[in-house]
């Protein structure tokens, strides 16, 4: 699994203790910015690229975004076919989000979650299973539908 990251200057000093904090446990990660502190810098660019990234390879690949609120990432992020964010509030819903509804993006607001909570969130994010119940698998394919009819496809199909 490869677990794309980005983040604007709100997020960008709780992006790079994540980082560590999984590469310290062996898995991959690819940063696509910011590579550098810039308060001009524009959340959509960044969760532009992780959005792209995920979709492309929504099955392996993995996403975390991090801004001050983190409305506006998990907003952007989610405008990509088979992209499905959570802007995470807890552990426990984060939890049920990747068992339930196989989310693949987790949107974390850097002005709201301590480092230690954080870190347990990501935790949970990465090591967590989608469940494939058949309830939910039937709920994700009506979501696909609903993708596809409002013209929201992957173009490189």
């Amino acid at each position: 699994m490869v677990i794309y990251f980005g983040a604007d200057h709100k997020g960008f000093n709780l992006k790079d203790r994540l980082k560590k904090f999984l590469n310290d446990q062996g898995y991959e990660v690819v940063d696509v910015g910011n590579d550098h502190y810039d308060e001009a810098d524009d959340y959509p660019d960044f969760a532009a690229e992780v959005g792209r990234k995920v979709s492309l390879d929504n099955e392996k690949a993995r996403g975390i975004l991090i801004c001050g609120s983190g409305a506006g990432m998990d907003v952007t992020v989610n405008k990509f076919p088979r992209v499905r964010s959570v802007l995470a509030i807890s552990s426990d819903q984060v939890y049920d989000s990747r068992r339930d509804d196989d989310v693949n993006v987790l949107t974390l607001a850097a002005n709201f979650v301590s480092d230690a909570d954080a870190e347990k969130i990501v935790k949970i994010f990465i090591e967590t299973d989608f469940s494939k119940e058949e309830r939910h698998k039937r709920r994700l394919e009506k979501v696909v539908n609903i993708e596809m009819r409002n013209g929201i496809t992957n173009p490189y199909d």
